[in-house]
């Protein structure tokens, strides 16, 4: 099961209104991550089986990676901070995966953003926003605390609250929704995950291979195991559906 988006294409505008002013963000002008169908814009062409060297190439942003560098096992997990297959895989899954992979330099751990919605659109402009020291931190709040700020319209206070809880201002907050260099490379990220084939959240690429499903522990160590065993182990194990 994933969260799937129906976006083919991305409607860049400003919003101007200052955090603050009301508790209801008034209808915006700017809609960082649209999601709606723009038929005027053709479908984007989809990569046929992207080389890892494709699937690794970094994106306008600093990406958030953790984990040895030079680890036998690289995992990219395409997430929006408003899906709650995302939510759950962090609160069940991450744990275990940090403390006996990542931490132990056999999976270098990255998280790309593919928000659906305007809603995840605006906290992953709260979530770049803040220093990246914080950035696992803070990508975990707003898992965690879905219930308080996620909403069919888009709520400015609740998303900058949960911001605020590792030091972001509503001054830096407004700063950041006006920063259209920042947003316009937030939605590349989102076009190029399209392009490698991400078609919803959370998807995964594991040394390269998309996987469009949300992974348990077994599943993943499953597929991890084999690869961090070597060639010969990672040809014969059983394959997990994409």
């Amino acid at each position: 099961m994933n969260a799937l988006d129906p976006g083919r294409a991305s409607n860049l505008t400003v919003e101007t209104a200052a955090v603050g002013a009301s508790a209801r963000a008034p209808e915006p002008a700017f809609d960082p991550f649209s999601d709606s169908l723009a038929t005027s814009v053709p479908m984007r062409q989809v990569i046929e089986n992207p080389t890892l060297a494709e699937v690794v190439r970094p994106g306008p942003l600093p990406e958030f990676s953790m984990g040895n560098a030079d680890a036998p096992v690289t995992i990219i997990k395409y997430a929006s901070l408003t899906c709650p297959f995302c939510r759950r895989f962090q609160a069940e899954v991450f744990p275990v995966l940090k403390r006996d992979y990542i931490d132990r330099g056999k999976v270098r751990f990255i998280i790309r953003e593919f928000p659906i919605g305007k809603t995840s659109g605006m906290a992953t402009i709260a979530l770049r926003c803040a220093p990246m020291d914080r950035y696992l931190e803070l990508y975990g709040r707003y898992l965690s605390s879905q219930a308080q700020w996620v909403s069919q319209e888009v709520r400015i206070e609740p998303i900058l609250k949960v911001a605020q809880g590792v030091g972001l201002t509503a001054s830096e907050f407004d700063k950041c929704r006006q920063n259209h260099g920042m947003i316009s490379a937030l939605n590349q990220v989102k076009d190029r995950g399209r392009e490698l084939g991400v078609i919803g959240t959370p998807n995964f690429f594991i040394n390269g291979r998309l996987i469009k499903k949300t992974l348990d522990l077994a599943e993943l160590r499953e597929i991890i195991d084999p690869l961090i065993a070597g060639p010969t182990a990672a040809a014969t194990s059983v394959s997990v559906p994409r």
